[in-house]
């Protein structure tokens, strides 16, 4: 615990501890004054200067111990009472204390005992406890959140007139060589063009497990090299590379504050001075109604109460509980690779009921993989055949293909394009490769195969060789995702600019509730707004997506979702929610950690009004004394936020528990 406090967390814990003890110490000398020493001493250190200015040695004692612990809250109160926006806990503490000791003042001039030293010292005491508390707490969820701002790169090494030279990342530019040596952070998105490393990939995406990469790897700013000495080709300036734009969406998450924030706001700006106005009549009404009644006004009674009313009505344990549980549930996701811009997403999250996803590169992997070989005779020369006819073509169907023959590729061919058909190759043998309609057109006998995804015909010196299917591959978590999703009572909707047959398989695959197919990307607006009139009044909407075709649905939406590490800056800067991992798990994820943080601001919210209510009354009628009021404001302050620091802790799949487990 130590190890993580600051050095003001440090140097306030000290003088609590320091404040602690002197106040024990007085309580003490004062209590065996009044119990061992009880004929001589009967009104304890108030008895120790035998006349009637007694009161000043215990007042002397506890206002040292008062100004060593309160000094800073009687400063902050002055200071807002000079500018004039002065109700606030600084104030009310402020006039609670002052008035107690006063009291105390009162009392002991009267010959009795003072009452009200100890108490208006202990106010404070615990006052900065709880303070203390609010403080580490904001701290541990604020590392969460802000480790992210390790990322920030110093600056960068970039290859200049054949030296590398150590110059601000801003200064590099597009196609520039940087250099990035073991330890040091990768300033800058790029390519590897030299070396191979391991990467550590934790502060962007929650990923704990290094990250093998060689030359020909995309990598990403923030990243940090573990292993060997890299050469990265710049891709992206250094404003819209991928540091930078964590980086945004960090510092502005606190300017999309909730509802429920904005009421606590609202909230604490009426309650406090009207709880001073009710204190104030506390102490005035009651006496001079008794007063004109003929009985006795018992005026330092009821001050007491009022003071007792005042440090009670202290609306810390919410003001500071509801943004702290908020910031700590962003802290949380944070540390789960999940990016939620302000607490408003994450209090919309929780009310989602309807996820819309996007299919390719969200419910797919976005990259082509050759998926079935059905040859006539040699699986092998098939795919061979077809690497051939495909080998100067940069299409993502040419390119798993080459990608799943894997070998070297003859050059003596000659390529012709039949345009929207395939491609012929002429060499030492005639190769056709493309779909039925170039088949036709060379009297290719083939049976047309029923399959889902593309499907290229192969034939060679015009004998039928086969066919191989080249399909979008669904990613392995898409399943459990919108099975979980359902699970919730949720509606999981697909809408694609895929064909209706592709459409078709990959939501009977995945369980949806339903999908549209063929889509332009104004025609998933138009279906998104039809979405958004046929859901329930209080239930929102998200859109999950990855491309830039994607950036008006996901602004349309009530929640926009993108995948952070493939998805598009476009889509990424309209999104509310930034998955950095690029995995769909963090859904469900992030809907558990929305609906727990919303759980704890509920629970912080019933919870410290309750008991304030309670104590309130009973302080008003005389029940409670100074110390219930100080566990009514300090002690509910302090579980409020122990309460609030639960929403930072990472949610366990059952997955994660059963795992442990074994």
């Amino acid at each position: 615990m130590a190890a993580s406090m600051t050095k003001k967390q440090k140097k306030n814990l000290k003088r609590i501890i320091i404040a602690l003890a002197a106040f024990v110490a007085l309580m003490i000398a004062d209590k065996v004054l009044k119990g061992e020493f009880s004929e001589r001493f009967p009104n304890g250190l108030a008895s120790v200067i035998p006349n009637a200015f007694g009161w000043l040695l215990p007042f002397a004692l506890f206002f040292a111990v008062y100004v060593y612990i309160g000094h800073d809250v009687l400063k902050k109160s002055f200071l807002n009472i000079k500018s004039g926006s002065f109700m606030d806990e600084n104030f009310l503490m402020s006039v609670a204390t002052i008035g107690a000791f006063a009291l105390g003042i009162y009392t002991g001039i009267k010959g009795g005992d003072p009452e009200g030293f100890d108490e208006g010292c202990a106010v404070l005491i615990f006052y900065q406890v709880g303070e203390w508390f609010q403080s580490y707490a904001v701290g541990k969820s604020r590392r969460s959140i802000t480790s992210l701002m390790d990322i920030r790169p110093d600056y960068a090494v970039v290859l200049r007139d054949g030296e590398f030279v150590k110059v601000d990342p801003s200064e590099v530019n597009v196609g520039d060589t940087i250099k990035v040596v073991s330890g040091e952070k990768i300033p800058l998105d790029g390519v590897i063009v030299k070396g191979k490393t391991t990467l550590d990939t934790k502060a962007l995406t929650g990923e704990s497990l290094p990250q093998e990469v060689n030359e020909g790897t995309e990598v990403l700013s923030g990243s940090v090299n573990v292993t060997s000495t890299i050469e990265i080709r710049v891709t992206k300036p250094y404003g819209e590379s991928t540091v930078s734009k964590i980086l945004e969406l960090v510092e502005n998450a606190s300017t999309q504050k909730s509802k429920s924030e904005n009421f606590i706001t609202k909230f604490a700006k009426y309650y406090t001075p009207s709880v001073v106005i009710a204190a104030v009549l506390l102490a005035i009404v009651p006496p001079v109604v008794l007063a004109i009644a003929g009985k006795n006004p018992m005026i330092s009674s009821w001050i007491y109460r009022a003071l007792s009313f005042l440090v009670v009505s202290c609306p810390c344990a919410v003001v500071i509980s509801v943004p702290l549980s908020f910031f700590a549930g962003i802290g949380g996701a944070s540390a789960n690779g999940i990016l939620i811009k302000g607490s408003i997403h994450l209090e919309r999250f929780n009310q989602a009921k309807w996820f819309v996803f996007d299919k390719t590169g969200t419910l797919t992997k976005g990259n082509f993989a050759v998926t079935e070989v059905c040859p006539e005779n040699n699986k092998d020369r098939i795919l061979r055949l077809a690497a051939i006819a495909e080998k100067d073509s940069s299409h993502p169907i040419a390119l798993s293909i080459k990608n799943a023959y894997g070998g070297e590729l003859k050059s003596d061919y000659v390529l012709n394009n039949v345009l929207g058909k395939g491609i012929k190759a002429v060499g030492e043998t005639e190769i056709l490769c493309g779909n039925g309609k170039l088949m036709d057109e060379y009297g290719i006998k083939y049976e047309p195969a029923d399959k889902i995804g593309t499907v290229v015909y192969v034939a060679e010196n015009g004998e039928y060789a086969g066919y191989i299917v080249i399909s979008d591959e669904i990613k392995p978590e898409a399943k459990e995702t919108i099975e979980k999703l359902n699970a919730e009572g949720c509606k999981t909707v697909m809408l694609t600019g895929d064909n209706q047959k592709i459409a078709e398989h990959v939501a009977k695959e995945l369980g949806l509730t339903s999908y549209k197919a063929s889509l332009l990307p104004q025609n998933k607006v138009e279906e998104v707004d039809k979405l958004l009139k046929e859901k329930g009044e209080n239930e929102l909407l998200c859109f999950v997506g990855d491309g830039i075709n994607d950036a008006p649905v996901l602004m349309k939406s009530d929640v926009g979702i993108s995948m952070g590490g493939v998805g598009s800056d476009a889509a990424i800067e309209a999104s509310d929610v930034v998955l950095m991992r690029d995995d769909l798990s963090a859904i469900p994820l992030a809907k558990k950690i929305a609906r727990k943080t919303m759980a704890i601001v509920r629970e912080n919210i019933i919870f410290a009004l309750g008991v304030k209510l309670v104590i309130l009354i009973l302080s008003a009628l005389g029940i409670a004394n100074m110390w219930i009021a100080v566990f009514g404001d300090v002690g509910v302050a302090v579980l409020a936020i122990l309460n609030a620091m639960r929403a930072n802790y990472k949610v366990k799949d059952k997955k994660e528990k059963t795992d442990k487990k074994q």
